[in-house]
Formats: structure tokens, C-alpha cells, sequence
């Protein structure tokens, strides 16, 4: 029971009321105009489907699937329909996961214990793959080999091939993404997965966030290049059901061509009285909510209602790039092949601001950092529910690229710019990040004792953007550490 500072309890009304307080401060999860961290089918019946089938599995336990039968029969039904959507052979199985994140995981680190042989393991990677395999590398020591990608932004494969030789008997992973996050754009999986299994290498295909949506792009005569199981080569694919199977939260699917790939990622252990532990996944206890939320939406929208989701959504997307082009200072860094747009803008105007302007008109859009020389960028994630809304979205683009223009480019103070260029990253203390906080005079501490952000991110973005890679990482981390310290109340123990 929920208690306040004084130890009584609180009623239930009041714990409801308290959730909502709380909520108010959050980005909005439908409605589509939050384009990035929620995917929205504009479908009120089935979100409450899903949302009601998490309540009602969220004390079921995915640990044993013999003491829950029913998320085994729900997990093995989500496979299947994904099996179908991405041309696998019968031979084909799959494992439910808590997000893109622990697929990306659990495909990196299978294919490391696939060879135990190798002292020093290495994956090869495009450099616009998802951070999600530096957190592998980073967890399981497998070198994460980046390649730069090529002007259409895509992975190149005389380059991989060149890296892959390098390496040597080192390599145990090649990687591509459908698209990659950044930019929306797919990697050409025919051409990197004929290089891995010349090798004798995995490859893995990032599918998490179109692996949901290209299928049906490609059902609906759009030119989609082939990266499915239909591609030899192709050894696993990850596709997150909480993006554009627009499942609640906590969802992913990871599958692999045959149950000989999977054995690597599977736990076990009887060393120790207890139970002997087993596991497919990262987690231990697991909670059936997200796998049965999923299974409610999936089953509730259907092949069918995918196929007319993803022509809303690309409609959506057609015309954002459409009109992104009558916008001056703004254009789209390279034509999308899903639902992600990435936004570039000329001289006269700053992406942060811009950033800015469109969320103080309702719209909330995602600064991307310079990368390897390319500038900052503008990122949306389109999702079904934004497709009335283009209209909206074209012209709060308009009003907030005039805006941005008349405010200018965010300038850093030299001082400050000198002094974070200074921080250690291997080393930035409390003492480093409350001067950093001076010296910015950016974001100040709230009335609990908490940090409180600035309404405006601009120049924090432009500060941030000013750290290289490690540096930026320091500072975030130590933010972070910050946010996460709890208050104490008066009165509680």
C-alpha cells in the first residue's frame, strides 16, 4: 500500500489522482504529434485491448513456461505471425524480449558463445547501426567494428568486405539494420549477409523498428530492397512489436533461422540448491503483461488492419518529405524507405531551436547530434495516427523554421565552450558537473532538491553538441546520476 510522508495510507482515490498529477508533466502517447519514444495507431479500442490484457497478465511469470502455459502459447503464436511477415522457412524459431535493446543483446551475445574459440570476438557494423550493439559490445566484449557508411548513408559493403579481412578469424558478426534509426534508411542485407556467410559468420538484420511495416510497404508496391529471411545469409532478425505493431510497451521479437542459432543464447545453471535455473532471455522473472499485450493487439488489428496501418503511415511519410520541400532552410537528408525522416537545415537556421519551436506548437520532434562530420539533424518517427495531422505538422514546420531563422544560431559562450572542451570524460566529478551547471547557467536545482530543465533545450543541445562522442557520454551519465537521487520527505523513514 501506498503510504505519504507520515505513514498513513493513502486512499485508492487519491493514489489515482496522484498518477495523473505526475502524468500531466509527460509528452503526450497519443494524438500523433509525439514523434519519437511512442508509436501511436490512432486505434482507441485496441489500446484499451492491450492495456487490459497487461493488467491481466502482469502477476503471470515468463520465467517457467510450464507453470504458464499460456505465455508460451502466446509467445509461440506472436512467432508465427512474425514468421510469416518476414519470409522465414519453416525451420525457423523465436524468442520474446523486454525491447530492440536486449534482442540486439542476445544476438551479439550468442554469436560470441557460438565461438568459444575465439579469444578476442569482433562484430562488424555500419556506423549508423543502432547503440544498442556499443551497449553489447560494451557487456559481452565483442569489438564493435564500425564502418562508415556511404553518401546514401547506407552500409558499405567493399568496405565491410575490406574489414572483414582484417579481422581475420576474429569476426563472428555482421550487422545491418531495416532501416538504421537515424537516417530510415535500409542497408543492403543481400550484399552484407553473402559476406558474413562466405565467412561462415552470422548475420544479424536490425529489423526492430521497421521489421513491423516494410513487409507491408513492399505488399503495397513499394520498392523495398530484400533484407527478410528470404535473403540467404540471414542468420537472425530483430522486430519489435511495441513500435509499429503498435503493442504496448516491453515487446520485441527476436528470431533466428534455426533452432541450432538460438541454443547460444539460452542460460542455464544447477549450481546452486535452488531451482535450476533456465532462460531464453536476459531476464529471469518477467512479467506476462507486455507478451500478452502484445498478443491482444496483434490479434485485434490482424493482417488486414497492418496492411492499412502501414498505408497510413506511409502516406504520412510521403507527404512530410513532400512538404518539408516547400519549406526554405529545411530539407530531407536522403528519401526514407520506412517511417523515419531525418531533417537537415541550411546556415540560417539552428536544428535545436527548431527543436524548440515545434514543441512550444504542440509537436514534439527529436534533435539528432552532429555525427562523423554530418550536421545536426531533425528526426521524426511517423506513426497511423499522424497521417490527419500532416496539415498540422506542415505548418507548425513552416511557423517554427521562421521562428528559428528570426532567433538565429544557438552561439555558446567561448568560456563555456572552453570549459566543458576541457572535462575529462574518463573522469567528470560532482564537483565537474555542478560547474558545468555554473558555468552554462542552464539548468538550476528545483524547489526538492532535483535538477529542473530549462523549457528551451536549445542551448543545452548546442552545448552537447560541442563534447565529442566520449565526452557528451561523461556528461550524460553524470547527468543522469543526478536525476536519479531520490528526495527525502519530511517525516519518512
Amino acid at each position: 500500500m501506498t503510504t505519504d510522508q507520515t505513514d498513513h495510507p493513502v486512499p485508492e482515490d487519491g493514489v489515482l489522482a496522484r498518477l495523473r498529477t505526475l502524468q500531466a508533466a509527460d509528452l503526450p502517447v497519443h494524438g500523433g504529434r509525439t514523434l519519437a519514444y511512442v508509436y501511436d495507431s490512432g486505434l482507441a479500442d485496441v489500446d484499451r485491448v492491450g492495456r487490459e490484457a497487461v493488467a491481466a497478465f502482469a502477476g503471470s511469470n515468463g520465467l517457467d513456461p510450464t507453470a504458464f502455459p499460456s505465455l508460451l502459447a502466446m509467445e509461440n503464436d506472436l512467432v508465427g505471425f512474425a514468421a510469416g511477415l518476414l519470409d522465414a522457412p519453416d525451420t525457423v524459431v523465436g524468442t520474446i524480449t523486454s525491447g530492440g535493446t536486449e534482442s540486439v543483446l542476445l544476438a551479439v551475445q550468442g554469436a560470441r558463445d557460438a565461438h568459444p574459440d575465439v579469444v578476442h570476438p569482433a562484430m562488424v557494423l555500419p556506423d549508423t547501426a543502432h547503440a544498442a550493439f556499443h551497449k553489447a559490445a560494451h557487456y559481452f566484449g565483442v569489438e564493435a567494428v564500425l564502418v562508415p557508411v556511404g553518401a546514401d548513408f547506407r552500409a558499405d559493403v567493399a568496405a565491410t568486405a575490406r574489414t572483414l579481412d582484417g579481422l581475420g578469424d576474429r569476426a563472428v558478426l555482421v550487422v545491418a539494420s531495416a532501416p538504421s534509426y537515424a537516417h530510415g534508411v535500409v542497408d543492403p542485407v543481400t550484399e552484407l549477409a553473402a559476406l558474413a556467410a562466405g565467412r561462415g559468420l552470422r548475420c544479424h538484420v536490425d529489423a526492430c523498428i521497421g521489421g513491423w511495416v516494410l513487409p507491408y510497404a513492399a505488399r503495397l508496391g513499394r520498392d523495398v530492397a530484400p533484407w527478410t529471411f528470404a535473403v540467404d545469409g540471414v542468420t537472425s532478425i530483430s522486430v519489435d512489436l511495441h513500435k509499429y505493431a503498435y503493442a504496448p510497451k516491453g515487446a520485441s521479437l527476436l528470431l533466428h533461422r534455426t533452432p541450432a542459432l538460438r541454443r547460444a543464447q539460452y542460460f542455464a545453471s544447477a549450481a546452486w540448491p535452488g531451482y535450476t535455473m533456465l532462460n531464453s532471455t536476459l531476464q529471469s522473472t518477467r512479467s506476462g503483461g507486455p507478451l500478452a499485450g502484445a498478443w491482444a493487439v496483434v490479434e485485434s488489428i490482424g493482417d488486414a488492419g497492418y496492411e492499412r496501418l502501414s498505408r497510413e503511415v506511409l502516406a504520412a511519410v510521403d507527404a512530410i518529405v513532400a512538404g518539408v520541400a516547400a519549406v526554405p532552410g529545411l530539407r530531407v537528408v536522403v528519401e526514407p524507405d520506412s517511417t523515419l525522416v531525418a531533417l537537415a537545415t541550411d546556415e540560417t537556421l539552428d536544428p535545436f531551436t527548431l527543436c524548440d519551436e515545434m514543441a512550444a506548437r504542440g509537436w514534439y520532434v527529436q534533435p539528432q547530434m552532429s555525427h562523423a562530420g554530418h550536421p545536426a539533424t531533425v528526426h521524426l518517427s511517423v506513426s497511423a495516427a499522424t497521417r490527419p495531422h500532416v496539415p498540422e505538422l506542415l505548418t507548425a514546420l513552416a511557423e517554427a523554421t521562421a521562428a528559428a531563422r528570426t532567433a538565429g544560431p544557438v552561439v555558446v559562450d567561448a568560456g563555456v565552450a572552453a570549459f566543458v572542451t576541457a572535462l575529462d570524460p574518463a573522469g567528470i566529478s560532482d564537483d565537474d558537473f555542478d560547474g558545468l551547471l555554473a558555468a552554462a547557467g542552464l539548468i538550476g536545482e528545483s524547489a526538492d532538491g532535483g535538477l529542473a530543465l530549462p523549457t528551451r533545450m536549445a542551448e543545452v543541445n548546442a552545448l552537447l553538441d560541442l563534447a565529442a562522442p566520449a565526452l557528451r557520454e561523461a556528461v550524460l551519465v553524470a547527468f543522469l546520476d543526478r536525476l536519479q537521487r531520490p528526495t527525502r520527505l519530511p517525516g519518512r523513514r
